[in-house]
């Protein structure tokens, strides 16, 4: 069961509300009421409120993931070492045996973490949905949770590229999404499989249709390098459109998503671990398209540890510049709040601790062996932090992690539920 929306005051902490205007503000104030930032300062006052020592740590708004195939959770680390036991391989072989409930507990373990780990958003880019009851458990976990998200409907892992998703579903979900929004903590997407084939096209034609946003992989390869100009000729490139990614761009290319107004997000662990390549962090920044940081796919990056992404996100850019000073943490914090939110076209909402905003915070402890010597907050934790340093989780008012342990999830039961299902699973599709 859910905590409900608390009203608290969080007294004396080192404050980065990622809101230009405001700034940092250390031995400062954050007061939470009615799920929303109702005021951040110094010396507050808030009768009523639960206080909260926030002596020793940084609070600042939640982590934004902007692109994770949560339904591989589960299969953490099960990539191989040779082609035939491949990401490929294995997510489209083990997923055709997924069943519906295994939606369910892959999300359960996908989002316990994700929550543990001072991620507040997920974007779910889930292209496993083989029938209506697969994108039902899947969007369970995520109403269940309490997390923020967007889930993104997509096809079948495998499916032909010629037949398109299940448009009637797709709409059903559209046309009661009050139903499954949460009060619009839940939104609704497309995983679109790009121009590849008519069917795919009409997939973009019914989201553009419900004016859902989209998002797609693309350029990930040198051998597939051309996508976004294929996507750009055929007139389907635009503000709501999430490009994933791209690390095979040409500078015209870039330019067109810059003008464009698409977004995109970028996974260096999955990247390089793949061997994609490097992630065109700096290209896709001076060209001022919006960026968030994803997590993309534990069978591949082992975790979802949004603090170690920063940190690749920062060192791969210097190193491929040649430039110590070329991605400054600061930048990078803001591409895991802000500007993600601002990528997913969220921020009015969440990224920053303004108040008006949702209530999305994360506090983290700096009392911690890694964190002790409190220099810079900003490079702090960008290259020093890590999940066990998150002390408190709130999103949307709730308090999700406390004092280092999660409220609102038996641990112990949802590592159980996932180990059966994953064995089961494995064994059914002889993997």
């Amino acid at each position: 069961m859910l905590p409900g929306p608390s009203e608290f005051l969080i007294r004396r902490a080192h404050v980065l509300t990622m809101d230009a205007g405001l700034g940092d503000l250390p031995d400062a104030d954050v007061h939470v009421r009615g799920g929303r930032i109702a005021a951040v300062g110094k010396s507050l006052v808030a009768a009523g409120a639960e206080l909260i020592d926030g002596r020793d740590m940084i609070v600042l708004p939640g982590l934004v993931e902007t692109h994770w195939h949560i339904w591989t959770t589960m299969l953490r680390s099960l990539s191989g070492d040779a082609e035939k036991r491949g990401y490929f391989p294995t997510s489209r072989t083990v997923g055709r045996f997924y069943r519906a409930s295994d939606m369910l507990v892959s999300a359960r373990l996908a989002l316990a973490e994700a929550i543990n780990s001072g991620i507040t958003f997920v974007h779910d880019w889930c292209h496993n949905v083989r029938g209506p009851e697969y994108a039902e458990e899947a969007l369970r976990a995520l109403r269940e949770s309490g997390i923020r998200a967007r889930f993104s409907y997509g096809a079948p892992t495998a499916h032909p590229n010629e037949l398109p998703i299940d448009h009637e579903d797709f709409r059903r979900l559209h046309a009661e999404w009050n139903r499954y929004s949460e009060a619009g903590r839940l939104t609704l997407g497309l995983a679109w499989r790009g121009v590849g084939s008519e069917a795919a096209r009409h997939d973009h034609a019914v989201a553009r249709e419900l004016g859902l946003p989209v998002s797609v992989h693309v350029n990930n390869y040198k051998a597939n390098a051309g996508g976004i100009a294929a996507i750009a000729a055929a007139g389907l490139l635009g503000p709501e459109v999430q490009l994933i990614h791209a690390n095979w761009s040409t500078p015209e290319e870039i330019n067109a998503v810059a003008a464009s107004g698409a977004s995109m997000t970028l996974s260096p662990y999955t990247e390089m671990r793949i061997g994609f390549g490097f992630p065109m962090t700096g290209e896709y920044l001076a060209a001022g398209v919006p960026i968030g940081l994803s997590v993309d796919t534990p069978a591949l990056s082992g975790n979802a540890d949004m603090f170690a992404i920063m940190k690749a996100i920062q060192n791969v850019e210097n190193a491929r510049s040649l430039d110590e000073f070329r991605l400054t943490a600061r930048r990078v914090l803001e591409l895991a709040t802000i500007e993600g939110a601002r990528s997913m076209g969220l921020d009015k909402e969440i990224g920053s601790l303004t108040p008006g905003k949702r209530a999305d915070l994360i506090m983290v402890d700096t009392r911690h062996l890694n964190l002790a010597v409190v220099t810079d907050p900003a490079h702090l934790l960008v290259e020093a932090a890590q999940p066990s340093n998150v002390d408190t989780v709130v999103i949307d008012g709730r308090i999700l992690k406390r004092g280092g342990a999660l409220t609102a999830v038996d641990v112990r039961a949802v590592v159980t539920e996932a180990r059966q299902a994953l064995a089961e699973v494995r064994q059914r599709a002889g993997w």
